[in-house]
């Protein structure tokens, strides 16, 4: 799940839709303000605590304990100074910019034995939930005139920031409106961001990433996949950028951090932000995704992690500088080529024609029904195969701009000083401003880049867009390939990585030192990003739009009949990356026939697993020999064995990792961190059989802190419960 959002950008289908038919009671991603109505199933399951005890504006809840981390990851607050809990993962862009060859604190680890120690980490984020509001009528007007509208189009962007300037119109607030069931609803989020957050403890890459890209989305795992930040704020309290004087955080709500341990069938819950599902696309969309999408991403990112791996190989100081990168491609090539398979297995096309047949049944049985929703299918079923024309080359300037990373995001980097730039009379300190905050973002994108690596990559996919995508939506730069070049594409690769400044940090910080529009919009490797941004503008940005239009109404009109078809079923919303908790409880599966997981992994499965010749399953000296000494401390169970990680059925996706792990009391047991391989289905489909969220034990967490990293000062902040 790592990174996630990275792969949701310029996304035609990014739509919100629901799972309305066979609900059990462990499904959902529900909002934390409205489990009045789970708090009956959420008891029967073990559940202690009142709703207000998780959302609650008059005094602190749970929900103030839990942050978006990054605006790519979920964490929570586990100590009375602001000390943040995520995974690794999630981490893992801090850790590896605060690394270097002699001081790789992604292979070593980090830890801060007092808060002197820790690392200030200039773009990272926590951003804490203020209040929730509904703002349907707001949005939609009273009358529901608005309905003619896709959730995207302007006159709804128009009303949503509106709405949004009124909130937080003298405040230190930010807001955002989401709308869930197709756009049938809408809610306000008020959030509060800090931007000084420090480096606290991290594992080494043995420990926090243990089983590589051969474990990840597998179950039994061993992986210790978990790092610690701190927010700090201004002196008054307020959030600042990073200063000398800041102290840490004194949080509204901290997670108190349980010893107890786990048993089958206890309570679970998961609080955190999710990305996205679209658990009731249509047969359309899932044909869409197992046809074309999810194949070409496929083979695009597969091409892309056999060079950078070669590359990374070779060199320790090039492994560094990808290894973030790198992770963040394979995830999700893996996850497409799991989903594909899940989808296939499940019979998932079969299962949503049925589903679609009987409402079509029940809309041809009432006029009423049939005026209102009588077209709505079949006008999604057109629109996703209307868009499946446009979308292959959607999907390789997605992937070119942002999964091969490099050169070609070099101008989102600038993006904002090249607006100001081009204004005919830019305010100075402005302009200043964004020079100063682009240099910024250029340090730190040259960290994690190799000049050799970017230029086999930008290659290697040009020739695959060039070949693959239709000629009709190929960008004007292709035309001077064919020209100018002679469709050499090893030629042009060599003019744009010898010509161009973006391939190089120092020339572009002597550009920002006098920057001249005209020599950007001049650099061929501007040039290039520009007309493979132009071509989405201009070819299939106006064919797809009305596309897009027509299924969001369609979309949104398709959800309100289901939820009136089935009146007596609990509808819950799509994740959007907004707040949601799910419960469930801890539980083992069978995946096939004659195979049985437990529910939980040991330290003793570490040193089975152990193989000095594969990094990805390399130990590290001193966890053996704590193993072999069996010193666990207070950190293991009954029997004096030290759990590692457990799963249980909360439905979680992308966006979830770095989520708390609660019992039925709201004590920390755990950190979600993936998903099961046989549940990689689960942003289409659920299936509770199957489907297992993967978590770090805490007590692991602990053991790992204390007994391994030696910084017991860490543990001794957080407030244990026995």
């Amino acid at each position: 799940m790592k990174n996630f959002f990275k792969s949701l950008k310029f996304s035609f289908l990014s739509i919100l839709i629901m799972f309305p038919l066979f609900l059990t009671a462990d499904e959902g991603m529900w909002l934390p303000l409205l489990l009045e109505k789970n708090y009956s199933a959420m008891e029967k399951l073990g559940f202690k605590l009142t709703p207000d005890q998780i959302y609650n504006l008059n005094k602190s809840s749970l929900k103030d304990a839990i942050i978006n981390f990054g605006g790519f990851c979920s964490g929570s607050i586990i100590s009375k100074d602001g000390l943040i809990l995520t995974n690794h993962h999630c981490g893992y862009d801090a850790i590896q910019n605060q690394s270097t060859v002699e001081n790789n604190y992604l292979k070593n680890g980090f830890w801060a034995l007092s808060k002197e120690q820790e690392l200030s980490n200039p773009g990272l984020s926590a951003t804490f939930l203020v209040r929730v509001e509904d703002v349907t009528q707001k949005v939609m007007g009273v009358n529901n005139e608005n309905a003619k509208y896709a959730p995207w189009d302007s006159a709804m962007q128009s009303v949503t920031k509106k709405i949004v300037e009124e909130t937080t119109k003298g405040t230190n607030y930010s807001a955002e409106i989401k709308d869930f069931y197709g756009g049938n609803t809408w809610y306000l989020f008020v959030y509060e961001t800090y931007r000084d957050i420090r480096l606290v403890g991290a594992p080494p890459e043995s420990i926090g990433k243990f089983g590589g890209d051969a474990d990840n989305w597998m179950w039994p795992r061993h992986t210790g996949d978990f790092s610690l930040f701190r927010v700090y704020t201004a002196p008054d309290g307020k959030p600042s950028a990073y200063a000398k004087e800041n102290i840490p955080l004194k949080p509204k709500y901290y997670l108190p951090v349980s010893l107890k341990g786990i048993q089958p069938k206890d309570f679970a819950m998961v609080m955190g932000y999710p990305g996205r599902t679209r658990r009731y696309e249509t047969t359309g969309g899932i044909k869409f995704l197992l046809e074309q999408s999810n194949p070409t991403r496929i083979k695009l990112r597969g091409a892309i992690l056999r060079i950078m791996k070669i590359d990374m190989d070779e060199n320790e100081e090039i492994k560094l500088k990808l290894s973030s990168h790198y992770a963040s491609v394979s995830n999700y090539h893996k996850n497409f080529i799991g989903q594909n398979k899940g989808l296939v297995r499940m019979n998932t096309i079969e299962t949503k024609k049925a589903e679609e047949d009987a409402f079509r049944k029940w809309v041809s049985a009432d006029a009423t029904r049939k005026a209102k929703y009588g077209t709505c299918l079949d006008d999604i079923l057109s629109a996703t195969e209307n868009l499946k024309g446009y979308n292959l080359a959607r999907d390789y300037m997605n992937e070119l701009l942002f999964s091969a990373g490099g050169v070609l995001q070099i101008p989102y980097l600038v993006s904002d000083a090249y607006k100001m730039m081009k204004k005919p009379s830019p305010n100075p300190d402005t302009l200043k401003t964004f020079i100063t905050e682009t240099s910024n973002k250029l340090k730190n994108h040259f960290k994690e880049y190799n000049y050799a690596t970017d230029k086999k990559i930008f290659t290697a996919v040009m020739k695959m867009y060039y070949n693959d995508a239709p000629k009709l939506f190929h960008p004007t730069i292709f035309d001077d390939i064919e020209k100018i070049y002679k469709n050499d594409f090893n030629a042009f690769t060599d003019d744009v990585f010898n010509k161009s400044i973006l391939t190089s940090e120092e020339k572009l910080q002597k550009f920002l030192l006098a920057p001249n529009v005209t020599e950007l919009e001049n650099d061929l490797g501007f040039k290039t990003m520009q007309s493979v941004l132009d071509s989405y503008n201009n070819k299939i940005l106006p064919l797809a739009t009305p596309e897009r239009r027509k299924l969001g109404i369609a979309t949104r009109l398709y959800l309100q009949g289901l939820m009136e078809m089935k009146k007596d079923k609990q509808f819950y919303p799509d994740a959007n990356f907004s707040m949601r908790l799910t419960y469930g409880k801890v539980i083992d599966y069978i995946p096939k026939d004659a195979v049985k997981y437990s529910y939980f992994t040991t330290l003793d499965g570490i040193i089975e697993k152990y193989d000095p010749w594969d990094e990805e399953f390399f130990v590290p000296q001193k966890l053996m020999d704590l193993q072999k000494a069996k010193d666990y401390g207070q950190y293991v169970d009954a029997g004096g064995k030290l759990y590692v990680c457990f799963i249980t059925d909360n439905d979680i996706t992308g966006g979830n990792s770095g989520s708390s792990v609660m019992n039925g009391k709201g004590e920390l047991i755990g950190l979600a961190f993936d998903n099961n391989w046989e549940g990689m289905t689960g942003d289409l489909v659920y299936d509770g059989t199957l489907k297992r969220c993967i978590n770090v034990d805490v007590r692991y967490i602990l053991f790992i802190i204390d007994k391994f990293g030696g910084a017991k000062n860490i543990v001794d902040e957080m407030t244990l419960v026995k």
